[in-house]
């Protein structure tokens, strides 16, 4: 029997409607980001008068360096259309970057530009079928890509005595559960949002075990360059022919609002870089020119770049110990930062005393800090905890970087800032840092 046209129609009609209403429903009653959603909500109560510390959203405090800025200047009338996969020579001096700061032998083919890692993440799971899996603490953005495709999230919940780091044993007892699922796994280092790293030993341990199962891991490194000592380790030395490696200018430059990522692919994978490619010929198009034409500046480096870098990393880390060493004296266990600008506070040492103040989730509890001393911090249930964990995020970026960077500058190409600089030259997370002990030391 023929078939009857009219069915044809109607079935494929009902499967395009299937679909529209899956995702319909996977993006109904979703909200912003809570990064955003965080700073918005703290410009508003600026904005009513309210003294509100913002360690909300993680946009680093610093300057843009000059080198790249005046890159952008020289470039500011580049307006032509440029190729999907980004200009040549900006991906020569990523893959040029990567054999520098990594020892990571790549050409100009297996890099992808675009606006933002953010938005490459998202192609990455739209056109790679698997499951993401995501070890908790992580950052906000991750799980709710994959809601919005339809991905299966697969979630390793890490242990805060072990530093909240992924183990091999973890890993490879969810990939036995079913070995020839296709999966990507997100490791993210330094850590947003505990501030944590992974050792060379540890990273070797885990691309043996991602190398066995397979799985295609997505090395999130856009805070590497903040590694506090400068001494980043790219797993993707570790596991070449399975490694992803995300990065960008928003962390490390100061750049945030430029909206410019890279992906680096290793060789097997250029059918997965293609195809991203082609998505994004019919999404976004390209990456801006000009700020193409300024990011070949910030990936080729050199010594006014690396000055900025050196007196960075001093800022961050006295800064980063400062504060997790005050919150460890009144009894918040934080574990000492090493790389990025975030802490991870964990508040359930104090459960008793803060349960007799009405507080028993780490929602309630951030409720708390922002209402009674104004410290706008993030739960830790938006980066994948549980509730009674009691666990915040805390960027300690409220402060202005370009004087920060002078004041180093006058002290010295050596010294570490002491108390008295980090008073002078970051007061506002110096003084919420300082109001959340003493809310702690009064419940």
């Amino acid at each position: 029997m023929d078939a009857d046209p009219t069915h044809i129609e109607h079935t494929g009609a009902m499967a395009e409607r299937d679909v529209q209403v899956n995702l319909n429903l996977r993006v109904r009653g979703m909200g912003p980001s809570s990064t955003v959603a965080i700073n918005e909500r703290c410009d508003e109560l600026r904005a009513r008068g309210k003294q509100v510390f913002k360690l909300g959203l993680g946009q680093s405090p610093f300057p843009v360096p000059e080198p790249v800025v005046e890159a952008l200047r020289q470039n500011a009338g580049q307006k032509a259309y440029l190729p999907v996969k980004g200009l040549k020579q900006l991906r020569e001096a990523v893959a040029h970057y990567h054999a520098r700061n990594e020892g990571i032998d790549v050409d100009a083919e297996a890099v992808l530009i675009g606006p933002g890692s953010k938005e490459l993440m998202f192609l990455l799971q739209l056109v790679y079928y698997g499951d993401l899996v995501i070890p908790t603490p992580a950052w906000v953005s991750y799980a709710p890509q994959a809601d919005i495709i339809g991905r299966r999230v697969s979630w390793i919940h890490t242990d805060p005595k072990l530093d909240w780091k992924l183990t091999p044993d973890q890993l490879g007892g969810l990939c036995s559960l079913d070995p020839g699922r296709p999966r990507i796994v997100v490791l993210n280092y330094p850590s947003n949002p505990t501030g944590g790293t992974y050792t060379p030993d540890e990273l070797d341990a885990l691309a043996r075990t991602a190398e066995q199962h397979r799985v295609v891991l997505l090395s999130d490194e856009i805070y590497g360059e903040l590694h506090h000592d400068g001494a980043h380790d790219s797993i993707a030395s570790h596991y070449p022919q399975g490694t992803i490696i995300s990065g960008g200018l928003s962390k490390w430059c100061g750049a945030g609002g430029w909206r410019l990522g890279t992906f680096t692919f290793p060789p097997a994978m250029g059918w997965l870089r293609d195809a991203m490619a082609a998505v994004a010929s019919e999404t976004y198009t390209s990456t801006s020119a000009p700020i193409q034409y300024a990011a070949i500046t910030a990936f080729e480096g050199g010594e006014e770049i690396e000055q900025y870098l050196k007196d960075v990393r001093r800022i961050l880390k006295a800064l980063g110990n400062w504060c997790a060493g005050r919150l460890n004296s009144v009894g918040v266990h934080t574990m000492e930062p090493l790389g990025a600008f975030y802490l991870f506070p964990d508040f359930s040492p104090l459960a008793d005393r803060l349960e007799e103040h009405g507080i028993d989730s780490c929602t309630s509890l951030s409720a708390d800090l922002l209402e009674e001393i104004g410290a706008a911090v993030l739960p830790g249930t938006e980066f994948g905890c549980m509730p009674d964990e009691l666990t915040v995020r805390l960027a300690y970026v409220d402060f202005d970087g370009a004087l920060a960077l002078q004041a180093i500058t006058d002290l010295g190409d050596e010294a570490m800032p002491d108390d008295a600089f980090l008073r002078s030259n970051c007061p506002s997370v110096v003084t919420a840092v300082e109001r959340i002990c003493e809310w702690v030391s009064d419940l």
